[in-house]
């Protein structure tokens, strides 16, 4: 089994331990370090590799957004806070998830499996090929060859240099960025609503303030760079 080196950094000591708690109990993860500073952790990430970050967000001197901002090379970003409304912001840094406290181990759970399915996409690197007419493209999976109707595509999600299109009944992995995706002929139709997520318009059931909910009742956040865009669903 592959381990992922990872970082814990909370000011508030017994926070920080119950996330190291829980973090031992999932044998996936060696825990190179935890801490109250982010300004330590920052000088332990220059010396190892990193694969995740187990943030707190509101920290003296350096801020849990602060050190994401410095360490973006970094795959893995899941904040841990009882702050939810710094949630939106935390998204536009690359954020694999955003646990509010107190910290369960239930919840955590997904968390885990958000980032192992993350890590496998990165590891396999399936890539993106050939759009064969209108309606379709291939798209390559180990030695086989999926097509993929372009019609099924409920949204597109963003993942570092990686982007999962996501039907009703599957995900699928491209090797591509969100903004070089969408500038492709087959998926121009594709309306941005968030640094991470592009939708189709027909598959909208509403638009609120800072959301937009699906026909299967899906909720996708609206970036505030991208507001102007909800004009167009």
């Amino acid at each position: 089994m592959k381990k992922f080196n990872c970082l814990i950094v909370d000011d508030d000591e017994v926070a920080r331990l119950k996330v190291v708690s829980i973090v031992r109990n999932f044998p996936i993860f060696n825990i190179i370090g935890n801490f109250s500073s982010a300004i330590a952790a920052f000088s332990v990430s220059e010396k190892e590799s990193i694969d995740v970050l187990f943030l707190d967000i509101d920290m003296p001197t350096l801020s849990g957004l602060e050190l994401r901002k410095k360490l973006m090379n970094i795959p893995v970003c899941v904040f841990i806070t009882s702050h939810p409304e710094h949630a939106a912001e935390s998204f536009e840094l690359e954020t694999l998830d955003f646990i509010v406290k107190p910290l369960r181990e239930e919840r955590f759970a997904q968390t885990v499996s958000r980032i192992e399915e993350f890590m496998e996409i990165k590891q396999k690197a399936v890539l993106y090929e050939t759009s064969f007419g209108d309606d379709f493209i291939y798209i390559k999976d180990g030695y086989e060859k999926v097509k993929v109707k372009l019609h099924d595509i409920l949204y597109i999600e963003a993942l570092k240099d990686y982007c999962i299109l996501v039907t009703s009944y599957k995900r699928y992995c491209v090797f591509s960025s969100i903004g070089n995706l969408i500038k492709e002929s087959h998926f121009s139709h594709f309306i941005r609503i968030h640094r991470s997520y592009a939708v189709q318009k027909q598959f909208v059931e509403k638009v609120g303030a800072n959301e937009i909910t699906l026909f299967n009742n899906t909720k996708l956040p609206i970036g505030n760079a991208f507001k102007s865009n909800t004009a167009l669903l």
